[in-house]
């Protein structure tokens, strides 16, 4: 199942040591393109996320655009639950894959073997889901015999290979992403595409933010339009026509 719904959803971050700002201050737009407020204990916070609602249903895929601090990626943070509202209401049904942070949970004196079953466990898998993905993951990442080694030993690239491998070895069915996911060099990269568009095309839904309306316009059928944490406009688009 695939199914995201989101009632009156609020997210603000409190600004400590603020209260002597002036009151006129307090409802200027802030420099993160949220909007400075006070909150019912009277301390300044800035609302990153005000009164969304909106519904994505399966096969929704879904972009969404706005400029920077519109509230695009605090958004896809509440729907990975990485945030929670301070009012409203989110509800999000089925297995999310979250393509924010593919390193979260990854640690730097572990070997890439110990690594997969950490950044499992941080995707919510069981150990026994993961014994069965490890040989896959180990022949998509082609580290060799680094795969035993500390992960410190490891250039940026193969990091980010083993990331990659683990974060797109799972189905998915709810895909969150902040701008299409591209790592490795040319080859892996040619290989890595494949592989997360396989990964998409399976998902039941697709959340993608991006700054890239060609990238919106090929991938989505539904953009929301964002503006200093509020909807402007859910709009519905036509997918592109096959060539030919």
């Amino acid at each position: 199942m695939g199914y995201i719904r989101a009632r009156e959803v609020t997210v603000a971050f409190p600004i400590y040591g603020g209260s002597s700002r002036s009151l006129k201050k307090t409802f200027m737009r802030a420099a993160t393109g949220g909007v400075l407020a006070r909150d019912a204990g009277d301390r300044i916070v800035v609302k990153a996320l005000d009164g969304l609602s909106f519904e994505i249903k399966e096969g929704d895929r879904v972009g969404l655009v706005g400029h920077n601090g519109a509230g695009k990626t605090t958004l896809l943070r509440v729907l990975a639950g990485t945030y929670e509202p301070v009012s409203g209401e989110m509800m999000v049904l089925g297995r999310v894959a979250s393509m924010l942070s593919i390193t979260l949970g990854m640690e730097t004196e572990a070997t890439g073997l110990e690594n997969i079953y950490l950044r499992g466990i941080v995707l919510g898998l069981r150990r026994s889901e993961i014994d069965a993905l490890v040989p896959e993951i180990i022949d998509f990442a082609e580290l060799g015999d680094y795969i035993d080694m500390p992960m410190r030993t490891y250039s940026s690239g193969m990091a980010m290979r083993l990331a990659f491998a683990i974060s797109t070895s799972l189905s998915a069915d709810i895909i969150i992403m902040d701008e299409w996911l591209s790592v490795g060099d040319q080859s892996f990269s040619s290989r890595a595409q494949v592989r997360l568009r396989q990964m998409v095309d399976k998902a039941k839904i697709l959340v993608l933010a991006s700054h890239d309306p060609n990238l919106i316009r090929t991938n989505c059928n539904k953009v929301i339009h964002l503006d200093h944490g509020k909807i402007v406009n859910i709009e519905t688009i036509e997918p592109p026509a096959p060539p030919g």
